[in-house]
């Protein structure tokens, strides 16, 4: 009996192990203004994928010049959604987005969306200035009514005070029906769920040319950081702040410096350690691009048009640039994560 027995457990099916759950999208944040935006042309990018110089640097971004689009990295900028691919800077145009995918989405296995919310021409100060800071003093407020009423007389202080964080209020109401719409995105979202992974911070010309919004700006940016996790119920959310980085490492302008050294503040406060990062752009600025613009650009157009595309106040438009920004932040954000299980080789 008991060798009958046993012949007949070895011939029943060995049941299924229980299916392991497939792990949460991993939603990124990427916000701040034009730089976030991006401003590098995607006609330099072209050029440099084909010159012996640039192109190893750039071979994972297209298979023999037509651009990939990952079908694991989504990306929702405003008005634009789709596969990440070139194109998700300003019109037809790059910012760090790129770099940062493919970094992040290289790292994850799950469903990588990326969310960006970016305005040119925005400050801290005012319009990302988040609650706990509060509105300045009365005597501000009261200028910046005068001011607006020389161009407008009836302007009135409900509209100056408003002002203040409206554009904070954008962007969380953006991330808020972006996160909404997952199930539009992704079919089995209700299934997987998902994982506020990482919030990056790329912003600062606005408050570095306003002496008062640089003073201002490391109690500002804490305030920040902490209203963003409050409101997105993410207490921990790592957190990485793009510290200014115009004109690279050699510049030495006294505003940059001291800006600079506002933006570093906050990653000091022990609250602060292991969840914020700095990453230092000026470590990618552009010095070829930045020789042809000094020679003067209009006058050789040529080799401006293979190396960039704007001002230095938007990192002269270098794909180089914005490219290793993007890959800075995502290195930052996953060395900040809990640990997680990467992607499997290829």
């Amino acid at each position: 009996m008991l060798l009958t027995t046993t012949l007949l457990l070895a011939a029943l099916p060995t049941p299924p192990l229980p299916a392991a759950e497939d792990p949460p999208i991993q939603v990124y944040i990427l916000a701040g203004q034009s730089n976030m935006e991006g401003k590098a042309r995607i006609s330099v990018l072209e050029h440099q994928i084909t010159d012996p110089k640039t192109a190893p640097r750039f071979a994972h971004l297209h298979n023999d010049g037509k651009w990939i689009e990952r079908d694991d990295v989504t990306i929702d900028f405003l008005d634009r959604r789709g596969p990440l691919t070139v194109g998700y800077g300003s019109p037809d145009r790059i910012g760090p987005e790129l770099e940062f995918g493919h970094v992040v989405g290289d790292h994850h296995e799950a469903p990588v969306l990326i969310i960006k919310v970016a305005w040119g021409g925005r400050s801290l100060w005012r319009d990302f200035r988040s609650p706990s800071a509060g509105l300045p003093g009365k005597d501000v407020l009261a200028d910046l009514l005068a001011r607006a009423q020389k161009k407008r007389p009836d302007a009135t202080p409900a509209e100056i005070q408003n002002s203040f964080g409206a554009t904070y209020r954008a962007m969380l109401a953006e991330i808020d029906a972006t996160l909404k719409d997952l199930p539009a995105m992704f079919p089995d979202a209700e299934d997987r769920g998902h994982e506020l992974a990482g919030f990056v911070w790329f912003q600062g010309w606005n408050d570095m040319i306003d002496e008062r919004a640089t003073a201002e700006y490391a109690d500002n940016m804490a305030h920040f950081i902490r209203d963003v996790r409050g409101a997105l119920k993410a207490p921990e959310l790592p957190f990485v702040i793009g510290q200014f980085g115009v004109g690279g490492l050699t510049a030495a302008h006294p505003k940059h410096l001291r800006f600079k050294a506002a933006q570093a503040a906050p990653t000091a406060l022990p609250e602060f350690q292991g969840n914020v990062a700095l990453v230092k752009t000026d470590a990618h600025w552009d010095t070829e691009a930045q020789a042809v613009f000094d020679k003067g650009w209009k006058e050789n157009l040529d080799a401006w048009n293979r190396v960039g595309s704007d001002r230095p106040y938007h990192y002269l438009g270098s794909p180089r640039t914005m490219c290793g920004i993007g890959g800075a932040f995502g290195k930052a954000v996953l060395q900040l994560k809990a640990p997680t299980a990467p992607r499997s080789a290829k």
